[in-house]
C-alpha cells in the first residue's frame, strides 16, 4: 500500500463526509445493522453506531465492503474476552466500518477504563483543532538595553515542549550579535501557565525521580529533565561525566574507572543547594566500556533554563553581574525570539513516542491560548471536552484531569474514543494531521516492535497504552484500494500480573480485523 499522504487522506476525508454518515447521521437500513450485531460477543446488541445513527446508504457504504467475515471476527473477539478474562482483568473493545458506522466487534464498549496513554488521543484531536497544525511556540528574551546593556534580562516561555539546550545556546548568541554585552540581572516568566508544576495525579508517586514524571511550565528546558553522561578514562582514573543542560546541577563525588570486564555500577544522590541541585554520583564503569546516561527530573524548572541562561550567555561572551530571579516585569522590548517546529510536528511526540512531557505541556497551552494566561489542566480538560462536542464525538464516557493518560487520572470508554477516532478521519481539516501522528505498526514509535508483519502495508496506525496493570491500544487499519477504514479501541484494566500477554491477545485481535479488511488484496 502507497503511504498515506496528506493529499491521500484529505481527499478520502472530503469524499467520505459529502457521501457518508457524519456523526450524527442516521443509521442505514439496509439490513447492515443485523450482520454488524452478529458480528459481537455482547450480551447486549450494538443497537447504534458511535456518532449516532448514519445516513441513508450510499454506494460507499455498503455494510461490510471489505468482505469481513461476522464469524471470524465474533470468534476473535470472544478469543480476546476470553484471554483476559483468564489473566484475571477486564476488557472493553469497539471496531467499526469509518465510513457507514457499523460496528463490527463489540464488548463492554460503554464501561469506563483507565484508557493510560490513549488519553492522549483526546489532547491531540483539541490540540489540531483548538490551535491547528501550524501553530509554533514562541521564547522570548525581553529585556531594555541601553550603551551594550541590559539591567534585567527576563526569558519568557509560552509552552515549548521542545526547547533544547541548543536553541538556548543559539539564543544566547544572538543576543551577543545584537550588541549586548553585559546583563545585570536573569529572570524567568513563566506566567503563561499556573504555578502547578505537577501535572493531576503525578502526585501519586512523589518521590519518583525518573524523566517520565517531569514537571510542566511555560519555559522548559530539555523537558524539564538533566542528564548525566558518564564515560569510562583509563583504569583507576576518574571517569568523565557531563551535566546537560548545564548550570543548575552542581556535581559532588565522582564514578572511577575500574579494570576492563568489572561490572558497572554507579549510584545517584539528589540534594538542594541553595537555588540549584547537588548530584551526588559514585560507583565505577569499567575502562572500554559504554557512556552510561542517567536523567532525572527537577522540581522547578525555572531554576533549570535560568542557570542554563547563564552558563551560555557567559559562554558567548557576555557578563553576567547579579543573580537569577524568579518573575520579571511584563513591558519589555522583544530582544531575541525562538520559534518551535509547527504544532502538526510536535504530536509525534504524542502519538507515536508517547511522551508525557509533550502531552501535559500541550494540554495546558490549548487553555492558555483559548482561556487566557495562565493555562491550567482544569480549564483543558473542559476545552477538550468541548471539542469533542463540537466534533460530534460526545462528551459521554470521557472523564480527564490530565492530557497525558499518566497514573490513576483519566476514565474513557472504548466507544468515546472510537466516536473520536471516526469524527477525526472524516474531518477533512484534522484527518491527515491526526493520522500521522499515530504510530505505524512495525515501523515506527512505541509500534515499531509490534504488527511486524504489517509493516509493508503500513495499515495499522494507533496510540499505545501502558500502566502497571492496564493496556490499551486505539487507532485505525487503513484499507486496501476500495475498502473502508476501521476505528478500534481496546482497554484492558485491572490485570493482576505480568501484562505482556494481554499485550499479546490485543494484537492478535487487531491482526484479525486486519487481515479480514486485507483479505485477497495482500501481494506475497
Amino acid at each position: 500500500m502507497p503511504r498515506l499522504t496528506r493529499r491521500t487522506v484529505s481527499v478520502i476525508a472530503l469524499l467520505l463526509s459529502s457521501t457518508l454518515a457524519r456523526p450524527g447521521g442516521s443509521q442505514p437500513s439496509d439490513g447492515s445493522q443485523g450482520a454488524a450485531e452478529r458480528a459481537t460477543s455482547t450480551a447486549r446488541p450494538t443497537q447504534e453506531a458511535p456518532g449516532g445513527p448514519a445516513a441513508p446508504p450510499s454506494p460507499l457504504a455498503a455494510p461490510h465492503p471489505q468482505k469481513i467475515d461476522p464469524g471470524r471476527t465474533r470468534e476473535s473477539l470472544e478469543k480476546l474476552t476470553a484471554d483476559v478474562r483468564r489473566l484475571g482483568g477486564r476488557v472493553g473493545v469497539l471496531a467499526l466500518d469509518v465510513a457507514s458506522g457499523a460496528p463490527l466487534a463489540a464488548f463492554d464498549e460503554r464501561g469506563l477504563y483507565n484508557p493510560a496513554s490513549n488519553a492522549k488521543l483526546f489532547t491531540a484531536a483539541a490540540a489540531l483543532r483548538l490551535l491547528g497544525p501550524s501553530y509554533r511556540y514562541l521564547t522570548g528574551l525581553y529585556g531594555d538595553a541601553s550603551s551594550g546593556t541590559v539591567a534585567e534580562l527576563v526569558l519568557r516561555g509560552s509552552g515549548d515542549p521542545s526547547l533544547r539546550t541548543r536553541d538556548l545556546w543559539e539564543m544566547a548568541r544572538d543576543l551577543r550579535a545584537t550588541g549586548v554585552r553585559k546583563v545585570a540581572a536573569i529572570a524567568v516568566d513563566q506566567g503563561y501557565f499556573d504555578a502547578r508544576y505537577v501535572p493531576p495525579a503525578f502526585e501519586q508517586q512523589p518521590e519518583e525521580w525518573a524523566a517520565f514524571r517531569a514537571p510542566v511550565a511555560a519555559a522548559s528546558l530539555n523537558a524539564n529533565t538533566v542528564l548525566f553522561t558518564v564515560r569510562p578514562s583509563k583504569a583507576g582514573q576518574a571517569a568523565s561525566i557531563a551535566i546537560d543542560p548545564p548550570g543548575f546541577a552542581v556535581l559532588r563525588g565522582n564514578v572511577t574507572t575500574a579494570r576492563r570486564g568489572t561490572p558497572e555500577k554507579i549510584g545517584i544522590r539528589l540534594e538542594p543547594n541553595g537555588q540549584r541541585l547537588a548530584v551526588h554520583l559514585s560507583g565505577n564503569v569499567p575502562e572500554g566500556g559504554r557512556a552510561v546516561s542517567l536523567a532525572r527530573r527537577v522540581d522547578d524548572p525555572r531554576l533549570v533554563v535560568a542557570y542554563a541562561l547563564k552558563e551560555m550567555l557567559q559562554e558567548v561572551g557576555v557578563e553576567i553581574s547579579g543573580e537569577v530571579r524568579l518573575g520579571g516585569e511584563q513591558q519589555k522590548r522583544l530582544l531575541v525570539a525562538h520559534r518551535s517546529a509547527p504544532l502538526g510536528e510536535l504530536l509525534s511526540a504524542l502519538g507515536k513516542d508517547s511522551d508525557n512531557f509533550y502531552a501535559e505541556t500541550i494540554f495546558k497551552t490549548i487553555a492558555a491560548e483559548k482561556r487566557g494566561r495562565p493555562g491550567t489542566a482544569e480549564a483543558a480538560a473542559e476545552l477538550v471536552g468541548a471539542t469533542l462536542s463540537e466534533l460530534g464525538a460526545s462528551q459521554e464516557g470521557v472523564l480527564l484531569k490530565n492530557g497525558s493518560g499518566l497514573f490513576d487520572a483519566d476514565r474513557a470508554s472504548p466507544e468515546s474514543i472510537v466516536r473520536l477516532l471516526r469524527a477525526a478521519l472524516l474531518d477533512p481539516a484534522l484527518g491527515a494531521d491526526f493520522i500521522a501522528q499515530l504510530a505505524i505498526g512495525g515501523v515506527d514509535g512505541t509500534l515499531r516492535g509490534r504488527f511486524r508483519g504489517w509493516s509493508k502495508e503500513r495499515a495499522i496506525r494507533a496510540k499505545t497504552g501502558t500502566l502497571a496493570s492496564v493496556v490499551a491500544l486505539s487507532g485505525y487499519i487503513l484499507p486496501p484500494p476500495g475498502r473502508h477504514p476501521i476505528a478500534f479501541a481496546v482497554l484492558a484494566s485491572d490485570i493482576p500480573g505480568k501484562i505482556e500477554p494481554v499485550r499479546r491477545a490485543i494484537d492478535d485481535f487487531i491482526g484479525s480485523l486486519a487481515d479480514e479488511l486485507w483479505k485477497g488484496a495482500r501481494s506475497p
